[in-house]
């Protein structure tokens, strides 16, 4: 299984979008500051959206489009599956 998930530094904050076939590992990555440079300069722990995928290919099209989307529509893909911006990584013990 591979997921394109969204991160964000607070509610409204800094965005960042990344794919992966381990989001427990990859966030725990990130989480301790060995993940991306951005992530831990922006302090970007938050995982707020995740969608998943069979195959890799679908996963990495996936990601470079939303990267590409403007920042509203990225917003408004977050608050329709969680309108609060909780860390969903809560639920991924």
């Amino acid at each position: 299984m591979y997921h394109v998930y969204i991160l964000a530094s607070r509610r409204h904050g800094t965005l960042y979008i990344g794919v992966t076939n381990s989001l427990l590992a990859r966030l725990a990555q990130h989480r301790s500051g060995k993940g991306s440079e951005f992530v831990q300069k922006y302090k970007v722990y938050r995982l707020v959206y995740v969608e998943s995928y069979d195959r890799p290919d679908e996963a990495i099209a996936r990601e470079k489009q939303l990267k590409r989307w403007k920042r509203d529509w990225k917003i408004e893909l977050i608050e329709r599956d969680n309108l609060e911006w909780c860390d969903l990584g809560d639920l991924l013990d």
